[in-house]
């Protein structure tokens, strides 16, 4: 007895989500005592990786100064290869996730890469406002055409344009 190529398919499509939410629920029984404040979520595939805000003023707005400084520690940070990183194929699917309390300001996600660049870099969430995740978009769309792609992240109130917080991630684009 065969399965047809239609079940098969279905099959692998629970195991991945399955996976998914696994892996998650690993990461939050492991910090289960205490969980980590303001974290940030790549994702990319069916792997992810947090991390706290680079950039954060305890809740409030960010002054332009500290923001210059946290956006050049930040590029020191990724000379040195200290921000999370995850690997990316141009087949991929890419999502950020933020925390809900500071997703109510509003936000937004890009990369330095992509072919139809705004503002410096390629969007994967615009002006996002109470929505946690970003969903997921082809990474061949946001990916640079060098070794690897850098992903900022950013809580940003609609109304007055402060930052709240910022998130740096790596993609390292890998070609097979």
């Amino acid at each position: 007895m065969s399965l047809s190529t239609r079940a098969i398919a279905g099959i692998a499509g629970v195991v991945v989500v399955g996976a998914a939410s696994l892996g998650t629920g690993i990461y939050w029984a492991h910090d289960a005592g205490k969980p980590r404040e303001n974290v940030a979520t790549l994702v990319v595939g069916t792997s992810s990786t947090t991390a706290a805000p680079f950039c954060y003023n305890d809740g409030k707005p960010i002054g332009q100064a500290a923001l210059k400084a946290c956006s050049d520690a930040a590029e020191a940070a990724g000379k040195k290869n200290d921000l999370p990183l995850l690997d990316v194929r141009a087949s991929d699917r890419i999502g950020v996730g933020v925390p809900k309390d500071l997703a109510k300001k509003g936000w937004f996600a890009y990369t330095d890469g992509g072919s139809s660049q705004s503002q410096g870099g390629a969007p994967i969430i615009n002006s996002a406002r109470g929505t946690t995740f970003s969903g997921t978009v082809p990474a061949h769309t946001v990916m640079s055409s060098i070794d690897k792609t850098s992903v900022t992240v950013a809580v940003r109130d609609q109304e007055s344009s402060d930052i709240y917080a910022v998130w740096f991630f790596e993609l390292k684009n890998q070609t097979d």
